[in-house]
């Protein structure tokens, strides 16, 4: 069995099964969140738990609540430390973490691949790579038994990440997480300002955002042009920045949990 060891435990999250396990669930259980909606998907943050965990935490608590129809979770985000064109699956068999091993959607991963032309297996495009492995602790926490299927996306156009999200959206029991922060090193005061502006084109399926308003923009608006296409509607769960968490206010990072459903 092939398996993708974490990148970031020990410095994102703790590399230790009971203290991970005690603040992931401090998270969800600070940040409840009560409403009858059904989310497809999930725009949620990235960052180390200490930071953006609270956030993630307002996502996962809807998921919680629809644990019981989720059996397949499918994580999109964007490539920080290598760079290409197209969307990158694993051939891994597996993903690993301090919780244990997480079962991938190998068939799935192999059905995108023969299906469309952007997407390839690039195995150093997750290696690496924080933007999926710190929802996967999250994920272990919340959900029952799943499979993943983990997509690494590089430079893309809409269309190439709308068409597919629209097929994975006809998979049975699958949850679609699209991973991305928001703006990067301003101030407080000036990234609540640009923060709240991404926020707007995304409630209003606005597909222009940019690399400096959401480092995962390229899956957020292939999402939106799905989640368009299909008639879903969005609703903001959280917003904060690293300043909200850390107490530095000089140069913060943006998070928001946003729940599309329909």
């Amino acid at each position: 069995m092939k398996i993708r060891k974490p990148a970031v435990a020990g410095t994102f999250y703790p590399d230790s099964k009971i203290q991970l396990t005690q603040e992931i669930n401090q998270l969800l259980n600070k940040q409840v969140v009560q409403n009858n909606l059904i989310p497809k998907a999930m725009i949620l943050p990235h960052a180390g738990i200490m930071y953006s965990g609270e956030v993630a935490a307002a996502g996962y608590n809807l998921i919680s609540q629809i644990k019981q129809q989720v059996k397949q979770v499918v994580l999109l985000g964007p490539s920080h430390y290598v760079a290409f064109s197209g969307i990158a699956t694993s051939d891994c068999d597996a993903f690993i973490t301090p919780l244990g091993v997480i079962p991938l959607a190998t068939d799935l991963a192999q059905s995108l691949a023969t299906k469309f032309h952007q997407v390839a297996v690039m195995n150093d495009a997750h290696e690496r790579e924080h933007s999926l492995e710190v929802h996967c602790p999250f994920l272990q926490c919340t959900l029952d038994e799943f499979t993943l299927l983990p997509l690494t996306v590089g430079d893309c156009s809409v269309q190439q990440v709308a068409e597919v999200i629209e097929f994975l959206w006809q998979q049975p029991n699958t949850l679609i997480i699209i991973s991305s922060d928001l703006s990067h090193y301003h101030s407080y005061e000036e990234a609540i300002k640009l923060d709240n502006k991404t926020a707007e084109k995304i409630l209003n399926f606005d597909t222009s955002v940019t690399p400096d308003q959401a480092c995962g923009c390229y899956p957020v608006n292939g999402m939106l042009a799905a989640a368009k296409n299909n008639k879903l509607a969005i609703k903001k769960l959280l917003m904060q920045n690293s300043g909200d968490t850390s107490g530095d206010k000089l140069r913060v990072v943006g998070y928001g949990a946003f729940a599309l459903y329909g």
